[in-house]
């Protein structure tokens, strides 16, 4: 299954970015690692990916945002936040936005793990 699964990763934290690329890639998964919001909706417009992982607080345009835009070419591909933004109104926004789930740093790798396998396998059924 994850041997083939695209996923977007929209991260502007390089440190981070990248150890969450290198995590996912040892579990078989092919991430593409944006920097902005813009590059990451370029990105997804050029693609065609299976999993958006998107930070909300971006340089040019925020998570939220290109959630929005990403539902409305593509209403179903799953997209997960993974922010520090942990008010519930900021959930309550990430979801109205078009999120799946919304995770916030810092996180568990497992978790985070079987949170991206879990809704895989809902949208592969």
């Amino acid at each position: 299954m994850a041997d083939k699964t695209k996923i977007l990763l929209v991260e502007d934290d390089f440190n981070l970015g990248l150890v969450i690329q290198d995590f996912l890639s040892l579990e078989g998964y092919q991430v593409h690692l944006c920097r902005d919001g813009k590059e990451g909706l370029q990105k997804f417009n050029k693609n065609t990916y299976d999993l958006c992982l998107l930070d909300v607080m971006l340089p040019e345009k925020d998570g939220f945002s290109i959630a929005e835009d990403i539902r409305k070419v593509n209403s179903s591909v799953p997209i997960i936040f993974l922010t520090a933004k942990s008010l519930p109104e900021d959930k309550v926004k990430g979801f109205k936005a078009g999120g799946d789930d919304y995770i916030t740093k810092p996180f568990n790798n497992e978790e985070f793990l079987l949170r991206i396998k879990a809704i895989l396998k809902r949208t592969w059924e």
